[in-house]
């Protein structure tokens, strides 16, 4: 994938905390750590939300 296709999270903090995000297809999300920028995490539409509803919202 190219770098265009990651999102950067608004929530990094300066150096290498970061979190990034891709939509390379409609039925999967990838979440990547900037440490490991390599190493992914595939999730689907629905998991995805589920965790960012989760996340918004203080649950676990």
């Amino acid at each position: 994938m190219s770098p265009e296709e990651w999102q950067r999270s608004s929530f990094c903090a300066e150096g290498d905390s970061c979190v990034y995000v891709a939509r390379p297809h409609e039925d999967r999300v990838l979440i990547a750590d900037s440490p490991a920028p390599r190493t992914t995490l595939a999730l689907s539409p629905a998991a995805w939300a589920a965790f960012l509803g989760a996340v918004r919202g203080g649950g676990a």
